[in-house]
């Protein structure tokens, strides 16, 4: 049997046989990489060791811990492993082996890649040593010994540091010992806690060891070429220390870190540490011991040889271990190796006598993401003008996706002029003076200075033009006119057969649905001032002249009454009642992941496990759901799912229901309703006892009964607001497939990252052309991809450009838009009252925002992004978000308060808050920067503050 395979001759499915270190090495090597000759001792001697010794049922044993294990548990079994490999004898077969191998070595051989092809410098051999991997006293080379596992150096699972290194091992005899810790090592408390954890049974794990010649390395460290802090892929980043590079590996060294991009060469960054120590061969430091200390020998298997700790000489202590010339050389070593493996990589490196060698390589496991710079400058598109983030701009949190920023900018300009013209006059607003444009791809209402101070100037005819219900303005305008006219375009359009409609079709009726969805919005908006006044009338006119001490608050007499959300909530509460009452549903729905059945839910086919009868009830009964009311927008940017599309937050709030968790909706809004009916006619009662009340009681009545019929039909009015969403992201999805089928876009959703004018070529191209019957493909691509006829390239035309578009909007989004620009004292003077969220320079532990709903909780945080978050809220925590819609209603039955960035006290969060009875601080403009979920927080909504509350000692 053959236990030993030198690099070149390891394989990339040689996993089982070399383990993660072996095969990378073994890549390398085959990639014509400078990497020092060593070879593999297999998995097989591991076996052969284990079974000649007669230890392997009692590792298992020793290794098969209950899950409630502790710490201790663990190190006293991989102590008592430990022992049975001290124990143990090497077979001879192994050991002649591994010493005729280490014999070549130190006679050159040994299977390494110490070379370079393309003359960046790196990889010369050198035997004297003086540089390169050397050979050491008496003629014993010295060689790095380190564990291979099997489950190690995976993308999927990070084993890096579980077993052992050993450095500078010399001799045969050393060499055993180190092969025999290395096996050991495989069982470490660590190792077996991290497998447990990973789930991988220890009857099924191995260990290879790799052997390989020592560089004896002036200086060494790690890179990576993609950047784990921001996830960017075209950014190499290097630490370096002086020395081996054991010490960089383990953390006990200041390394300097430069930061390199990868396609140009120039050096990005570069921070030059102080550097203390450095690791170095153990003879070495006592050579020079009397100059500087020789440190501690560091343990090992050998005996012989090692390596220590020792104090930089003063002359290098301060100074950059790679120029820049010397990065950029490792960076393109980098760039070979990411290339080869075809994915980003993690390398150690070592650099000898002006050579480079490589090491290792792993995959980067965990890499987030690419995220571009996050802003922090907000220069304006149009200098002369005023710029707001209110009013619709308030559903658009986030930076716009660039076709949703293409397509509605124009959208909202004309229905923006359209309503002022009605309002104010058609001389009013001139062309080119109101927009929604984007800064740092956040969106703002912009106004040419000259054109607000005109509208500003007409604002009384405006306020009674809506108040007349004018045209579609108003409750009445709403009613009769934008909302019906909105549903009939929608029906027009949901009967076409999208996929047999020619691309051209498809993007005008995008169009089409959106200027439709911006005017019923103009409408809206339209709505939002009256119930606005209504309530803010009412209640100046309650608190002023009626209310005395013990009497309510004006909100308790607006509750209690119906809007969408709120029926949108008891029709998930009847969902959850029905199922508890069809045998087995119930259980059958709770044992299921909430993605399971979401992703089941567009496939008609039942989640794996779950009986077909038992889906066949529950789909068309969800689905019904969906279909009323699964266009609520998380976010009006239609490049975010809706409800209808991934419907996990409504799955997680029937699973709360059906855990017995929450109120019921029907009881809760019959109590508001009693004690709103029994406050009322208590406060009729007592202003009838007296004249002065009596001349009272007929105002508070017109007042109240105006607030009554308009708050609801705000929140009815938002909540259709995304109608033809569903429908948009259907056809752009459409189109989205047929470009990848042409070779333009990697996956449909990347259509939402293309700009309208290169949509609008592709569909024009033909590129976007319907299926032809009995075909899976578009016309174009049946005869050939015209993407890569044109270009010659297999990679989708746009794919890279998509890509760099999804890195700058991650970079935005971490940043904190400002409610005005530009951000002058006369401008925060003049509107910041008006603004829906607070100043963004708060400090301090006590976050300010507005009170809108009356309470006091203190709970954990629980900060959310978007729908994509909604699965990591628990009952009792704090919603926290920049701004809720009604599409977020769902997760306030689990909600104990709400803290939002935008806000007031008529928005939709504090309408909801107000009819769950829990407290609510809006508009604080930096919750989602300054807080973290799980921190526990006081939110206090009668004084509008969030308290961050001291971690527990």
């Amino acid at each position: 049997m053959t236990y030993i395979y030198n690099f070149a001759d390891v394989q990339a499915g040689d996993l089982a046989m070399a383990g993660g270190k072996g095969v990378g090495l073994g890549n390398l090597v085959r990639a014509g990489l400078p990497v020092p000759p060593g070879f593999v001792l297999t998995t097989e001697a591991y076996e052969s060791f284990v079974e000649a010794n007669g230890i392997q049922a009692r590792i298992e044993e020793l290794a098969t811990l209950p899950p409630e294990a502790a710490p201790q548990d663990y190190d006293e079994a991989s102590a008592a492993i430990r022992q049975l490999f001290k124990g143990g004898t090497m077979p001879a077969a192994i050991a002649y082996e591994l010493a005729a191998a280490y014999e070549r070595l130190r006679d050159g051989g040994g299977g390494g890649g110490a070379h370079d092809d393309d003359g960046d410098g790196g990889g010369a051999q050198d035997d004297d040593g003086g540089g390169g991997p050397a050979v050491g006293r008496a003629g014993e080379v010295p060689v790095a010994v380190r564990s291979s596992a099997t489950a190690e150096d995976l993308a999927s699972a990070s084993f890096a540091g579980q077993q052992e290194t050993h450095l500078n091992v010399r001799g045969a005899e050393a060499l055993d010992a180190a092969v025999v810790d290395c096996w050991a090592s495989l069982w470490t408390a660590r190792a077996m806690a991290y497998r447990d954890r990973e789930g991988i049974a220890p009857g099924g794990v191995r260990l290879a060891v790799v052997v390989q010649r020592m560089v004896k390395a002036d200086a060494a460290g790690v890179m990576f070429t993609a950047n784990p802090a921001n996830g960017r892929r075209d950014q190499t980043v290097i630490s370096a220390a002086w020395g081996l590079g054991e010490s960089v590996v383990s953390g006990t060294v200041t390394t300097d870190d430069l930061v390199v991009e990868a396609a140009t060469g120039r050096v990005l960054s570069r921070r030059t540490a102080e550097k203390e120590v450095m690791t170095v061969y153990a003879e070495d430091a006592a050579d020079g011991a009397s100059d500087g200390g020789a440190g501690e020998r560091a343990e090992g298997a050998g005996g012989a040889g090692g390596t220590v700790e020792q104090p930089v000489p003063a002359a290098l202590r301060n100074r950059a271990v790679l120029d820049d010339d010397a990065a950029v050389t490792l960076a393109r070593y980098g760039s070979r190796i990411a290339d080869y493996f075809g994915s980003p990589q993690d390398i150690e490196w070592a650099r000898a006598g002006g050579d480079f060698f490589m090491l290792q390589s792993r995959p980067i496991t965990a890499l987030p993401e690419p995220v571009g710079d996050t802003p922090d400058t907000w220069p304006l598109p149009y200098p002369k003008g005023m710029y707001f983030r209110a009013s619709i701009v308030e559903q658009l949190p986030d930076p716009l996706s660039p076709l949703f920023a293409d397509l509605i900018d124009g959208s909202v300009t004309r229905s923006l002029k359209a309503l002022l013209n009605e309002a104010v006059g058609s001389e009013v607003v001139r062309e080119g003076e109101v927009g929604l444009p984007t800064v740092n791809g956040y969106a703002y209402y912009y106004y040419r200075s000259a054109a607000m101070w005109r509208v500003m100037g007409k604002i009384g005819p405006a306020m009674l033009a809506l108040a007349r219900g004018k045209a579609h303005m108003g409750v009445a305008g709403w009613r009769e006119f934008s909302h019906p006219r909105y549903k009939q375009v929608l029906k027009d359009w949901s009967a076409k057969p999208l996929g047999e409609l020619p691309g051209e079709e498809l993007l005008e009726g995008v169009r089409t649905l959106l200027d439709a969805g911006t005017v019923y919005y103009t409408a809206v908006e339209s709505v939002i001032p009256i119930a606005a006044a209504s309530e803010l009338s009412f209640r100046a006119f309650y608190d002023k002249l009626v209310r005395r001490a013990g009497d309510p608050p004006a909100e308790t007499f607006l509750l209690g009454y119906d809007s969408e959300p709120i029926r949108a909530e008891k029709s998930l509460y009847d969902l959850a009642a029905w199922a508890r009452e069809v045998e087995g549903l119930a259980p059958a729905i709770l044992n299921q992941p909430t993605a399971a059945l979401g992703e089941s839910q567009g496939t008609w086919l039942p989640p794996a496990g779950m009986d077909a009868a038992l889906w066949q009830q529950w789909r068309p009964r969800f689905q019904a759901h969906l279909d009323r009311f699964g266009h609520a927008v998380y976010n009006l940017d239609f490049a975010s799912p809706l409800p209808a599309d991934d419907p996990s937050a409504l799955l997680d709030t029937v699973k709360f229901y059906l855990r017995g968790q929450g109120n019921n909706p029907y009881e809760r809004q019959r109590l508001s309703a009693a004690r709103r009916e029994d406050q009322t006619e208590r406060i009729l009662a007592r202003l009838g006892r007296t004249r002065l009340g009596r001349s009272r009681r007929a105002p508070f009545i017109g007042l109240l009964r105006w607030a009554q019929k308009s708050a609801p039909v705000r929140e009815d009015a938002l909540a259709d607001v995304g109608l033809a969403w569903p429908l948009i992201r259907r056809m752009l999805l459409e189109l989205g497939q047929r470009l990848v089928y042409s070779g333009v876009i990697d996956r449909p959703a990347d259509v939402f990252w293309l700009r309208q004018s290169e949509l609008q070529s592709a569909v024009e191209f033909g590129l976007a052309a319907p299926q032809l019957p009995g075909s899976t493909e578009p016309a174009e691509r049946v005869a050939a991809p015209a993407a890569v006829a044109i270009t010659g390239a297999a990679r989708p035309v746009r794919a890279g450009v998509v890509e760099e578009r999804k890195m700058l909007w991650r970079g935005q989004a971490k940043a904190a838009p400002p409610q005005l620009l530009p951000e002058t004292r006369w401008m925060k003077g003049a509107f910041e009252s008006m603004m829906p969220a607070r100043s963004q320079d708060q400090q301090g532990d006590v976050i300010t925002g507005v009170g809108a709903s009356a309470g006091r909780v203190s709970a954990p945080a629980r900060v959310l992004g978007g729908p994509q978050d909604f699965g990591r809220m628990s009952p009792g925590e704090v919603l926290v978000a920049r701004i809720t819609t009604p599409a977020w209603t769902s997760l306030f039955a689990m909600a104990s308060g709400v803290v939002t960035d935008v806000g007031g006290p008529l928005s939709h969060s504090s309408i909801v808050a107000r009819e769950y009875g829990i407290p609510a601080v809006l508009g604080t403009g930096v919750a989602t920067q300054r807080l973290t979920s799980g921190q526990q927080i006081t939110v206090d909504g009668d004084a509008g503050t969030v308290t961050v509350e001291p971690p527990p000692a």
